[in-house]
C-alpha cells in the first residue's frame, strides 16, 4: 500500500479511499467543520502504524517510521457524490502546507480492521518540528 497521488493529485478511477487524518481536519480541529462537516458518512477513532508524528508550523506532519507509532487520528468516509471534490479540496489544503498524500494501513479501533486510506505525509522536504509523544496532536501539552 505505497501508492502515492501523483503531481497532479489526480487518482485512478474506482481507488475511492477513505481518509486518515490526524491534526486540524480531525473532529474539533479548525479545518474539520469547514472541510468536511456534512461530507463524509463515517468518522472512526483510528490509528496510523509505523509513523511518528512531528510539531510543525501550527499543524502536525505524520512521517513514515517503521516500528514507531502509532499516530491517533480519524478515518474519514466520504458521504456519496462528494469524494472527487471532497479530494481535491483536501489536496488545496494539503500539499502546498508541505504533503504528499499517500495510501497507508490504516487500524480502525472500534473493530482493529486494517483499512487502506488516504493520508498526508509529511513531504521530504518539510520542516519538521520536534516529534510529540505519544502521537496524538490533540494531546500534546501546549493544545
Amino acid at each position: 500500500m505505497n501508492e502515492n497521488a501523483n503531481a497532479s493529485g489526480a487518482h485512478r478511477p474506482g481507488t475511492e479511499r477513505p481518509f486518515f487524518v490526524y491534526g486540524t481536519l480531525r473532529p474539533g480541529g479548525r479545518h474539520h467543520d469547514r472541510l468536511l462537516r456534512g461530507r463524509t458518512t463515517a468518522e472512526d477513532e483510528a490509528v496510523l502504524p509505523d509513523a511518528v508524528l512531528h510539531d510543525g508550523p501550527g499543524y502536525p506532519y505524520a512521517v513514515a517510521a517503521p516500528g514507531a507509532g502509532p499516530v491517533t487520528g480519524t478515518l474519514l468516509t466520504a458521504a456519496p457524490g462528494v469524494y472527487t471534490a471532497l479530494l481535491d479540496a483536501l489536496d488545496l489544503l494539503e500539499i502546498p502546507a508541505g504533503y504528499e498524500r499517500t495510501v497507508r494501513a490504516i487500524v480502525r479501533l472500534r473493530d482493529g480492521a486494517r483499512v487502506s486510506a488516504w493520508v498526508y505525509l509529511a513531504a521530504p522536504d518539510a520542516e519538521l518540528g520536534p516529534p510529540i509523544p505519544g502521537g496524538d496532536w490533540f494531546g500534546r501539552a501546549d493544545a
